[in-house]
């Protein structure tokens, strides 16, 4: 969101790269990465080529920015999801229903991206793969810190360590959102957050 207290000039610097970017994004998902130019983009965007290459130096360039600003967005709304409460099996709820809604207003460009990334340069896929990395990672920390303090309170067994756990809840969303992308109406992503939760919560084992 472009914030309204920033200079005019600013604001339609920032409003016209939104736009390439939307204009890029409506058609990767159309036709596919490699089958879009830059000259396309730029008629879809409604500029001049030479306007789309003041801001990006090439369509892998413009590629990585909206990597990077979707990215922001995950993380924005996630770090936000698993702050605000105080209590940690609530901070675990809101995780599930943010992921689950962000990813799903962000399915066109989340296909595009499994299915292109791997053919975009070396280079390009490299960095983006480090930067991404390195930011997922940070993320599971604080999920971990939530598992942690969970513990200390007397709320969760220690029946693993935080971080194995963050990473079993986050690979269960993630099997969620997978079958959910694959087929919305055969695998709809849980509305209710226990459904995901009570897989850790509860088990499968009778006592």
């Amino acid at each position: 969101m472009i914030q309204p207290d920033l200079p005019r000039k600013e604001r339609e610097r920032l409003r016209q790269r939104e736009q390439m970017l939307a204009a890029a994004l409506d058609l990767f998902s159309e036709k596919g990465y490699h089958n879009v130019s830059m000259h396309e983009i730029a008629q879809k965007a409604e500029f001049a080529i030479g306007t789309l290459y003041k801001y990006f130096e090439n369509k892998e360039d413009l590629y990585k920015a909206l990597v990077r600003e979707v990215s922001d967005q995950f993380h924005t709304a996630l770090v936000q999801a698993i702050t605000e409460p105080d209590d940690v099996v609530e901070k675990l709820r809101n995780y599930i229903k943010v992921k689950g809604a962000v990813f799903r207003k962000n399915a066109p460009f989340i296909k595009i991206f499994f299915a292109e990334t791997q053919g975009v340069s070396f280079n390009i896929r490299s960095g983006l793969d480090r930067e991404l990395r390195e930011r997922y990672t940070r993320f599971l920390d604080r999920i971990a810190l939530i598992f942690e303090s969970g513990m200390k309170q007397g709320r969760f067994k220690r029946i693993a360590e935080p971080y194995p756990l963050a990473v079993a809840l986050d690979s269960i969303c993630n099997g969620f959102l997978s079958f959910w992308l694959e087929s919305p109406e055969r695998h709809p992503f849980p509305e209710d957050p226990n459904v995901i939760l009570d897989i850790l919560f509860k088990g499968l084992l009778n006592e």
